[in-house]
């Protein structure tokens, strides 16, 4: 109970987060998705044995960390969060890619292994950069963003909605998880027995909630626009910082800056 309860309060705390007035926050929504999906495309592309072309693009997330006022420890605990899902996905390579690919003396070097390690830091790349966008943006302004971008209206709603009622859900499921440890002793009523009815009913409460819901918006006027209180609009510091990051990122993609500056460094030791 206590670990649903703390979940969904950090969940609420990137909503917090995103009430800065930092100058990233004053970015343009669809800037910021628009920039974010850029940098996803581009550490996605990178070929699975390639792990030190990928540690610059470590410099965007830090710089929103750092503009943006976020708190560096709280987000990286998020991120370990979905961490095991990373591990699960990448944990059967170095049984699979047995091939030596780096020889340092006695030691050596399969490529399933760095294939993992590459898959651990584009994880890592990725997840943070999302949870900062999230962080300086709000999630209902991205879903605005999405919308405003041709993103299917159905898709953003529920997406929103989803986000929004998770909170609600989160109740509900940590009060019948208090309910049956009250009643519970000596271990009883703790079986997969009671836990199977337990999400049943936590199921059919969702789904009459969602009726009601439903009723309530409808009686309200909702015509499934998205409204935010302050209008979007781009502006020449908005086109600076899309076109800015995105050339950067295609010259990273394009070049090998650590093996530049490691030769540049050897040349100059020379």
């Amino acid at each position: 109970m206590a670990r649903i309860e703390t979940s969904v309060f950090d969940l609420s705390q990137l909503d917090l987060l995103s009430c800065g007035q930092t100058v990233v926050h004053r970015l343009d929504p669809r800037v910021k998705v628009l920039t974010t999906l850029f940098f996803t495309g581009i550490v996605v592309s990178f070929p699975k044995y390639e792990i030190a072309p990928l540690l610059p693009f470590a410099l965007y997330p830090a710089v929103l960390i750092s503009l943006g006022n976020l708190p560096p420890g709280h987000l990286m605990k998020k991120v370990l969060w979905a961490a095991p899902l990373a591990v699960l996905i990448g944990i059967f390579n170095p049984l699979l890619d047995t091939a030596i690919l780096v020889q340092l003396g006695p030691f050596s070097l399969s490529g399933g292994w760095i294939s993992f390690g590459a898959i651990l830091v584009k994880f890592l790349l990725t997840v943070t950069t999302a949870l900062c966008l999230v962080a300086t943006t709000g999630f209902n302004a991205v879903c605005t963003a999405l919308d405003r971008m041709g993103v299917p209206r159905g898709f953003v709603i529920q997406l929103q909605f989803l986000y929004r009622y998770i909170h609600v859900l989160s109740d509900d499921a940590a009060r019948m998880s208090r309910a049956r440890s009250l009643r519970s002793f000596n271990g009883r009523g703790m079986g997969m027995q009671v836990f199977a009815s337990l999400v049943g009913q936590l199921l059919l409460r969702t789904l009459d909630r969602a009726r009601r819901i439903h009723a309530a918006m409808l009686c309200r006027g909702f015509d499934g626009e998205i409204r935010l209180l302050r209008p979007l609009n781009i502006r020449a510091t908005d086109i600076g910082f899309l076109a800015g990051w995105c050339g950067l990122f295609v010259f990273l993609r394009l070049y090998n800056l650590p093996r530049w500056l490691g030769r540049l460094a050897a040349g100059t030791a020379l």
